[in-house]
């Protein structure tokens, strides 16, 4: 009997090609980093360098010794062992598979860097030294800089905390009580703008005591968006909640803590966000001014003898501190806000 050929089945690609060309495109991007480690150390070995040497501890050490190379082994080496997970474990894949491609970057980055300035000198010394110059100068004063990231996180948290805790109070009084938000939203509006940067002259002659000038600017600066994004959020919680609420016998202090505020929990987060990316800003400058310890501090004193490489040692470390404060505040959020997931993307 014939066949119907409107009814004959489609065409099934196999699950072992599928899976095949899958694992083939998983293996080019975890072993991309170690392609191009292997690229830059060929670069660093190879291309002979038009930047004269500084005399330093590193002069004396062998190449091999010295702490970019390294860099570079522990970046194809880490590649390496990822692969060998991804094959080997089958519940870390899926992070492995998103997580370990963005490495390449790092080695990509390295490569950049040496060859615009050991390698071609277009980038001139002292301003632009070397990776191996600045990794160097971050082993060489690794106490110091561990000293100094202690004191910036000790100041930051001091502001942070204080400013998101005052602009909550600030923020849900007047995003509740519409008497005071008539009388208040006006002069917060017009006081609250003004950077804190330019506050500096009047907090040292309120203070003596250049750490706690530090924490009245940070937290200054977190109070204004922690603040307006606070109100924002109570004012607008739908009425439809606290129409319930009151049915149900509620009191006005079970509707401010039980029902408005949960429901401003993301406008809340959004002014934490803003104030931790003010507060970094607020915090080197507070330790470029008049704080004596602290990253912006150790910057700023290198800057002045011309330490270059210790001064981008110290924005490296600074990017990491305050990129691992960031991440936490993000998984802080997510664990608040753990009813959003699903319905948000974040």
């Amino acid at each position: 009997m014939a066949t119907n050929i409107a009814e004959a089945p489609p065409a099934v690609v196999p699950d072992r090609a599928r899976y095949d060309g899958s694992t083939l495109r998983a293996a080019i991007a975890l072993l991309a980093p170690l392609a191009m480690s292997l690229v830059a150390l060929a670069v660093h070995r190879c291309v002979p360098d038009k930047q004269e040497e500084p005399l330093n501890w590193l002069a004396s050490l062998p190449d091999w010794k010295h702490p970019y190379p390294i860099v570079l082994v522990a970046i194809g080496v880490g590649s390496l062992l990822a692969s060998i997970v991804h094959a080997g474990i089958r519940p870390l894949r899926s992070w492995i598979r998103f997580y370990a491609p963005l490495l390449v970057i790092l080695p990509i980055w390295l490569l950049i860097w040496e060859y615009t300035t050991v390698k071609r000198d277009w980038l001139k010394l002292p301003f632009f030294p070397g990776p191996d110059e600045v990794f160097g100068a971050m082993i060489e004063d690794r106490e110091m800089l561990a000293e100094s990231a202690w004191h910036s996180l000790l100041l930051l948290m001091g502001g942070y905390v204080a400013g998101v805790i005052s602009g909550v109070i600030t923020g849900v009084v007047i995003g509740w009580f519409s008497t005071i938000r008539y009388w208040a939203m006006p002069t917060i509006k017009f006081w609250g703008p003004i950077p804190s940067i330019t506050l500096i002259p009047l907090a040292f002659t309120l203070w003596t005591d250049s750490y706690y000038c530090g924490v009245l600017l940070i937290g200054y600066s977190v109070w204004f968006p922690v603040t307006i994004l606070t109100s924002s959020g109570i004012a607008n919680v739908r009425l439809s909640y606290l129409d319930v609420a009151r049915t149900l016998g509620a009191s006005e202090t079970f509707l401010i803590f039980r029902v408005a505020i949960p429901a401003a929990m993301p406008n809340i987060f959004i002014g934490m966000f803003m104030g931790m990316a003010i507060s970094f800003l607020s915090l080197i400058a507070a330790e470029t001014v008049g704080v004596k310890a602290g990253l912006g501090w150790y910057m700023n004193w290198q800057r002045g003898y011309m330490e270059y490489a210790k001064v981008y040692a110290t924005l490296i470390i600074s990017a990491v501190f305050f990129s691992t404060i960031l991440s936490a505040l993000f998984k802080l959020r997510d664990w608040v806000l753990a009813w959003q997931k699903g319905v948000i993307k974040w």
